[in-house]
């Protein structure tokens, strides 16, 4: 197996995009037929354009529903749209929503921070007191910058300690998933806390072994993998679930099927306690270091003395870019969460969160059909409309510099092949859950004029009728999900034909 990891494997291996499933009632619909642009004029090539109703219906997405809302980006004239204040599920779509709130209230360079901090004073390399890790809700934070905080003590000279070892994640809300309706199993929904690592997420590995199998469950670095104690993995003699999940005895408890596992592998699962991982994770490292921590103890609000070290995240712009291409939830949650508690001076949930990021949504964004559930988008229940989505996104390139932190978007023709030697430039955020597809973004013109748009497509009923134990990759999803996609694309390259000084008629 292979014990080394590079940093942006690591990141690319983590990527979380989510499915989900769940309903909530819809704000009430447009008018059927979009609204149709002035000044075709004699060219026959836009008027030969398919409408969106027959690019819609070419895209055979059943029950589907597809609202959506392109506007100028210089002047911020709705151009077209249909259904665009239909209220849909955006998925990942919502992180550009929620990476707006963390740089208005934050910052761009806010960084998160996780400090080491002592009860008492250091004496002859004797801490007589606690040692108190304390969380500052660094989605970022790895095995790697755990090291570094091990190497702190080792810089200020503690060999021994008399107290105890204490871990503080309550700067946030604990919540053991993001989201209730996923499979027990999904790494994408993993425990938000306020202190985190590896994205909350442990790696299980198994190789054939004889009759049965070595299984192994770790916390992977750059420099190799740290086993965990607090989640442990049996191998079971069934044909069914395959995977299954218990909270007993303080420790995560696996269980997989036998039949499922072949000659050996490996996959990421999630963590439901981060701060006793975190904690076991340091105790590791600081033995790696000579210095023989006591079993981690969870804690918070220990007044403290003396300050020993700190590890800090990339500055929030950066974290938000690295958010936006890989849709990692848990940076989306753990942000949303900061900025709530910067607002209010607290934050009770993920939900209570939410609904503040709603709130600001309205005051700051003039948002009307905005409700979201989550800051990821991994809830089923959140709804937005595509006009708001559109005009949200773009109000924070104007005032908050969203578009560098954008992803680019390949256009496809409709076949599914790149565009070549196409004229148009597409960043935009992705979103996917169970049949339902997302995409708003911004369109740069080769007149030098923009577009920005919002496209939101969702089959809530048939989402609905998955049963859980279907929702990883239920049948039908990936073809449905490429159809939509694929109206996306066959969208954009109309607003190029249609719109090519980036307004219109």
């Amino acid at each position: 197996m292979n014990r080394g990891l590079s940093r942006r494997h690591f990141l690319l291996s983590l990527a979380a995009t989510g499915l989900a499933s769940a309903a909530a009632p819809a704000f009430a619909e447009a008018p059927e037929r979009s609204l149709r642009p002035l000044g075709r004029g004699d060219n026959v090539a836009v008027r030969s354009l398919d409408t969106p109703e027959e690019l819609i219906a070419k895209a055979r997405l059943g029950d589907g529903v597809v609202g959506y809302a392109v506007l100028s980006a210089a002047t911020g004239k709705l151009l077209e749209s249909h259904r665009g204040t239909l209220g849909l599920p955006p998925a990942s779509v919502a992180k550009s929503l929620t990476a707006s709130y963390g740089l208005d209230v934050l910052g761009p360079d806010y960084r998160f921070s996780t400090e080491l901090w002592t009860t008492g004073a250091i004496v002859g390399g004797e801490l007589k007191g606690d040692l108190v890790l304390v969380g500052g809700g660094d989605p970022t934070l790895d095995t790697d910058g755990l090291a570094k905080l091990a190497r702190n003590l080792e810089e200020v000279g503690i060999r021994s300690i008399t107290g105890r070892f204490i871990v503080d994640g309550g700067v946030l809300p604990y919540s053991p998933v993001i989201d209730t309706e996923q499979p027990v199993h999904v790494a994408y929904n993993p425990a938000v806390a306020g202190i985190n690592l590896n994205y909350n997420r442990v790696s299980f590995e198994w190789e054939k072994a004889g009759d049965g199998y070595e299984v192994s469950m770790d916390a992977p670095s750059m420099a190799g993998r740290q086993a965990v104690r607090m989640a442990h993995m049996a191998v079971a003699d069934r044909n069914g679930p395959i995977y299954t999940y218990d909270d007993l005895n303080g420790r995560d408890e696996w269980s997989v099927a036998k039949h499922a596992l072949g000659k050996g592998g490996s996959r990421w699962l999630p963590v439901r306690k981060p701060e006793l991982y975190v904690g076991e994770v340091f105790q590791a490292l600081a033995g790696s270091k000579g210095l023989q921590l006591p079993e981690p103890v969870i804690e918070h609000g220990v007044e403290t003395v003396d300050f020993i070290g700190r590890v800090e995240s990339e500055p929030l712009h950066v974290v938000l870019k690295d958010m936006l291409k890989y849709s990692t939830n848990l940076t989306a949650e753990l942000v949303g969460l900061t900025a709530t508690r910067k607002r209010l001076g607290h934050a009770l949930s993920i939900k209570h969160s939410a609904e503040e990021m709603n709130t600001w949504a309205r005051e700051s964004m003039g948002l009307t059909h905005v409700a979201m559930v989550d800051h990821s988008g991994l809830g089923g229940d959140s709804r937005v409309a595509a006009a708001d989505v559109a005009s949200a996104v773009l109000q924070a390139e104007r005032r908050l510099k969203l578009k560098p932190l954008m992803k680019p978007i390949t256009v496809l023709d409709n076949r599914g092949r790149p565009v070549k030697n196409t004229s148009l430039e597409v960043h935009a955020k992705t979103g996917t859950l169970n049949f339902v597809s997302g995409l708003a973004g911004y369109v740069d013109l080769p007149s030098g004029e923009g577009l920005v748009f919002a496209i939101f497509c969702g089959d809530v009923p048939r989402r609905d009728a998955i049963p859980i134990e279907e929702r990883e990759r239920p049948p039908g999803m990936m073809e449905w999900n490429t159809r939509a996609k694929m109206l996306q694309q066959d969208l954009i390259r109309r607003w190029g034909e249609l719109f090519p000084e980036g307004k219109g008629g």
